[in-house]
């Protein structure tokens, strides 16, 4: 059976984000044949347009173009700013022209997650707004079905849209068990997929030899 490399990228200042990315990983490896490579994202801001390109000092290795081109799905995750993605998030997309301009990323399959600190904090606003650069891409978008149980008896984090986690202001940032559970399910959701579009295409070469 042929490999699926899925990439998880995500930003994270505190810890709950990339522990959401880190359960979707999981999530991923539960499929056979997908291997989970984590990314992180570097900070930006006002002050600093052009994020520090060392090693993280702990964490997972911040993500590059050839980790996008090499993948065979993405889960990209952000916590939520105002309703939308953070900066560093926003910053790494809009350096993919090059992937964009020679379709690299065409048929992909992608699913997108977050978080936030208020209970309607614009965590469906941050995900349907994360998807739009990933359609002009030509990426397959893959959210959660209503399949999943935990998706309709969740009282913390978790949308159809994407995997998601609510951390009170202050509060610890551990992830509710339903929170893992659609993480889990997304991650293998888009590992699931991208392995039967691979399969779909490797069918579709060897017909045309």
């Amino acid at each position: 059976m042929s490999q699926a490399e899925i990439l998880v990228v995500y930003h994270s200042r505190h810890g709950a984000t990339a522990e959401l990315a880190r359960h979707i990983s999981r999530g991923v490896e539960s499929v056979e044949g997908a291997v989970a490579t984590l990314r992180s994202l570097p900070v930006v801001s006002a002050e600093n347009e052009r994020p520090v390109q060392q090693v993280p000092e702990s964490g997972a290795p911040w993500a590059t173009l050839d980790d996008l081109r090499r993948c065979e799905g993405l889960l990209l995750g952000s916590p939520t700013r105002f309703g939308n993605m953070a900066a560093p998030v926003k910053h790494f997309l809009d350096s993919t022209s090059a992937l964009w301009a020679d379709g690299s990323l065409i048929g992909k399959p992608a699913g997108v997650f977050t978080g936030s600190s208020s209970l309607h904090g614009g965590q469906e606003s941050t995900l349907l707004t994360m998807m739009v650069p990933l359609i002009h891409h030509g990426m397959v978008i893959v959210g959660i079905p209503f399949s999943e149980s935990a998706l309709s008896s969740t009282r913390s984090g978790g949308t159809p849209y994407g995997a998601s986690h609510f951390t009170p202001y202050g509060k610890p940032t551990a992830l509710t068990e339903e929170e893992k559970s659609l993480a889990q399910a997304h991650g293998a959701r888009v590992a699931e997929i991208a392995l039967a579009l691979k399969a779909r295409r490797g069918s579709r070469e060897r017909t045309a030899r």
